[in-house]
């Protein structure tokens, strides 16, 4: 292109730069509305809060009960103190009550190297302290997270890891229904579905929360543990399955199956995005990307905060039988940033 004068080459230069920058501006405002997309992060990444989680190893550790426990969400009884432990790590939630039992004992075989000690979580009566409703319902334990750090932005990446002992199938309450949980207690934003419960009705799924409505909510996504058994005429031999809380419809959907009971590593991760990531491996060795099983907004929400973890023992209720004996050992809480 010929110019022939300086006034030709600001006609044409001139609009050529405001168009570029127009472009910028544009491009760098789309940039500020795209949503941000993460990676997944495996549980166990970043630098452990080490004023949170516990080892168990203190021969002395204790949990005082402070009973009778609580049972807001059936009675509307939250009845205080409530329980905790003596180094202030654990608690009793004043919604859900806490487990019967919750006893520092000598590591089962096969645990994390050098532990010594670990925690056994049962219960008889879950939900109404004494009365047996003859139903399925859970006891609750939390991880005093939020009470220590404050809640974590999920700009920080905070994420979860926990070792489970799941016994031999003769020692897991007989039915098929669901025996354990670890779920995070998180705040989001955004639409929520309430989901279809009635499919998980059919399908023995037990169901324990209310799914969130509105912004800002505190709600729990998490992982769940379901007994097979082989005495309810549909399963050829014993067997457990996990099953994650929840999909962006609010409907809970099927994990991997746990052919072999023993050590289970299990966790959970919170990435800028606003997605809940979910891991599980069998044995007691660190997660891995190999151990990915989903990554969602649960409810369709997007996560803003983690608060903390919490363990969900459940049984029939029936005033005899008592749970599955589950055992916990090294809950531990990382952050990236």
């Amino acid at each position: 292109m010929k110019f022939t004068s300086i006034q030709n080459l600001k006609s044409c230069v001139l609009p050529l730069l405001a168009t570029s920058i127009l472009l910028g501006v544009v491009a760098e405002a789309e940039a500020q509305f795209r949503p941000r997309v993460s990676l997944p992060v495996v549980p166990g990444t970043g630098k452990k809060i080490n004023s949170v989680g516990d080892n168990f190893e203190n021969e002395d550790w204790t949990y005082h009960p402070n009973l009778p426990k609580s049972s807001r969400n059936i009675d509307g009884q939250g009845r205080y103190p409530t329980g905790q432990s003596n180094n202030g790590r654990i608690y009793e939630s004043s919604y859900r009550g806490q487990p019967d039992l919750i006893k520092r004992i000598t590591t089962p075989a096969g645990g994390l190297p050098n532990s010594k000690g670990a925690l056994l979580l049962r219960s008889l009566h879950t939900g109404v302290p004494k009365r047996s409703s003859l139903k399925s319902q859970q006891d609750d334990l939390l991880m005093n997270v939020g009470g220590i750090v404050g809640r974590l932005s999920v700009s920080r990446t905070p994420n979860f890891v926990v070792r489970v002992y799941f016994p031999s199938w003769d020692q897991w309450e007989d039915a098929t229904d669901t025996a354990f949980g670890l779920r995070a207690s998180v705040v989001g934003t955004g639409f929520i579905h309430e989901g279809n419960k009635d499919k998980y009705k059919k399908k023995r799924f037990s169901l324990f929360s209310r799914s969130p409505k509105k912004e800002n909510e505190v709600f729990w996504p998490g992982m769940f543990v379901q007994f097979n058994s082989k005495t309810d005429g549909k399963n050829e031999e014993d067997s457990a399955m996990i099953i994650i809380r929840s999909g962006p419809d609010g409907k809970d959907f099927v994990g991997p199956m746990i052919w072999n009971p023993g050590w289970w590593t299990m966790g959970m991760s919170f990435t800028p995005d606003g997605k809940a990531h979910y891991y599980a491996s069998e044995g007691v060795d660190n997660l891995t990307t190999k151990d990915h099983i989903a990554s969602v907004h649960p409810y369709g929400s997007k996560i803003k905060y983690f608060s903390t973890f919490f363990f969900n023992i459940c049984n029939q209720n029936d005033g005899r039988t008592w749970s599955t004996p589950f055992v916990i050992d090294d809950p531990e809480v990382f952050v990236v940033k």
